[in-house]
């Protein structure tokens, strides 16, 4: 792609300007909505362990004033025209968005460009946004059901980048300064870094005009001669096998997480991944679903999921039960696990996973964040955008025999567990069983 042009891709285009900030649009004329973004490939896993939580911590000050805007001129900007604004931080990127009418859309623009370029990171802030998100974190270990994936990352990663949480811990965060996050900042929030996305009823030429002014103002696009960050490599991440972490805790019930290495993201298998992971733990006619609460009434609430990473993934099963049924359930999700691994799944079960995949797919596109959100992790993950089409098409292609050898690897392979709950010592001593082989 040389600098300045634009490729089409159906409705979806790309354009690269001088300065190296890529702009990628899709057009939805039909709608009355648009949601504008910008992502940036930085996340938990480029923190050394005294940053961790810096990323994170960026992403809240952001908000908090600009060089043309204070705080609450940012929020009540877009609170005027009835739209809404968030951002998001992961391991490998940061997203931050706002959705308008479509008609609102410049003003969407020049807010998160503005946040992005102008921001003026004041030490008052910086101190006084601490105390949220250590309030933020004391929320997350206040809820096990979501502190217990920060506990399985941890156990299957160990104390690495993709195992430390992406809030960070109490004493990281206390020991970040301004200083520290300005200079994380200046390194990581470069346009060659960044991805700016635009879905809805938007016009391409005219997002990469006002985008382009709104950086060329900030003086962010001086260096004409560079070039956008590839798509992220990664390092080759430790994954542990076998391992138990448990944290002793008074709940109503037991959270646990038993899982394995799954596959990176750019791996062609997760396809049939994804078919599989659907079959299950994906539903209400998932293997999982059927056999821990339907059948045996062990839990309310009992999933399977994948995440892929640039150079590695994972595959979990979550339930949470009465501590007491601990043991239960990761025996049923421990069988149900191996006997897919040796015998794979009926076709019954995976052209019904197929079907049920390929609907989700497309429903879950149907508002212009969730298109944004496609595009834009599309460009920054895999540096192309793949249509709707493709993807139905993927998903269709993929065959019982696929799905059976993906079963065959990962499910194959000797699992983690992580548990959160008011085990007795009994109860804890016999973890060790959920995954030995």
């Amino acid at each position: 792609m040389s600098k300045g042009g634009a490729q089409r891709n159906g409705t979806v285009r790309r354009t690269t300007l001088p300065g190296g900030l890529r702009v990628v649009t899709e057009t939805v004329p039909s709608v009355r909505s648009a949601t504008f973004g910008i992502w940036v490939q930085v996340g938990s896993r480029d923190e050394t362990p005294a940053l961790n939580g810096a990323t994170h911590y960026l992403e809240h000050l952001l908000f908090k004033g600009t060089r043309k805007r204070s705080a609450l001129d940012i929020s009540a900007a877009v609170d005027a025209v009835g739209g809404e604004m968030n951002a998001f931080t992961a391991k490998e990127y940061t997203c931050y968005y706002a959705r308008v009418l479509d008609t609102d859309l410049p003003l969407a623009i020049d807010i998160v460009c503005d946040m992005l370029t102008g921001s003026l990171i004041e030490a008052a802030d910086v101190d006084a946004e601490r105390g949220v998100i250590l309030e933020e974190i004391a929320m997350t270990e206040d809820d096990p059901g979501d502190c217990v994936h920060d506990l399985f990352a941890e156990t299957m990663f160990g104390d690495s980048p993709l195992g430390r949480p992406v809030l960070g811990t109490v004493d990281t965060i206390n020991g970040l300064d301004r200083d520290r996050i300005v200079r994380f900042y200046k390194k990581h929030y470069d346009p060659t870094h960044l991805i700016v996305a635009a879905a809805g009823n938007v016009d391409h030429a005219t997002v990469v005009r006002q985008v382009r002014r709104a950086f060329e103002k900030a003086g962010a696009l001086s260096r004409t001669d560079a070039t956008p960050l590839p798509p992220r490599a990664g390092r080759r991440a430790v994954r542990a096998a076998g391992r138990v972490g448990l944290l002793n805790r008074k709940t109503e019930q037991a959270h646990v997480v038993l899982g394995m290495p799954g596959l990176a993201r750019t791996d062609e298998r997760r396809w049939a991944l994804g078919v599989l992971n659907t079959a299950l733990g994906g539903g209400m006619s998932s293997r999982l679903f059927q056999e821990v609460r339907e059948k045996r009434g062990l839990a309310y609430s009992v999933y399977s999921y994948t995440s892929g990473f640039a150079d590695c993934g994972l595959f979990g099963v979550y339930a949470g039960c009465r501590p007491s049924q601990v043991h239960d359930v990761l025996k049923i999700c421990r069988d149900e696990l191996d006997r897919a691994a040796a015998e794979g799944l009926s076709d019954e079960e995976i052209g019904r996973a197929v079907g049920q995949l390929a609907g989700s797919t497309v429903l879950g596109l149907e508002d212009t964040g969730a298109l944004m959100n496609r595009i834009g992790k599309s460009e920054l993950c895999w540096g192309a955008q793949m249509s709707v089409d493709e993807m139905l098409a993927r998903i269709s292609a993929v065959t019982p025999d696929d799905v059976r050898a993906v079963a065959r690897d990962v499910l194959g392979q000797r699992p983690s567990l992580s548990v959160i709950g008011p085990l007795k010592d009994k109860q804890a001593a016999r973890l060790d069983e959920a995954v030995a082989r």
